[in-house]
């Protein structure tokens, strides 16, 4: 007997962002919460607690925009581990 499974892709959604004094914490709608060292992202390292705090979430969950630093992120490549080109 041969049983096949099925393979179910989630597509990544962002719910909530914090920060740690080293790290971003993402929450994602499925419920996994991922942390990557804020040495990935040089803009938001620097950046203030304030600055951090404003950003915005687009694409129905996909990308997040810090406008104050001029950020972006995918989502996608922040799960992936995805250091920023800059």
């Amino acid at each position: 007997m041969n049983t096949l499974a099925k393979k179910v892709e989630y597509e990544p959604v962002a719910k909530k962002i914090d920060f740690t004094n080293d790290f971003l914490c993402l929450e994602l709608t499925d419920g996994r919460e991922i942390r990557v060292p804020l040495e990935f992202y040089p803009r938001l390292k620097k950046a203030t607690k304030r600055q951090r705090e404003k950003y915005e979430i687009f694409g129905m969950g996909a990308s997040i925009h810090w406008p104050e630093i001029d950020e972006d992120l995918s989502v996608e490549g922040i799960v992936a581990g995805r250091p920023s080109r800059f």
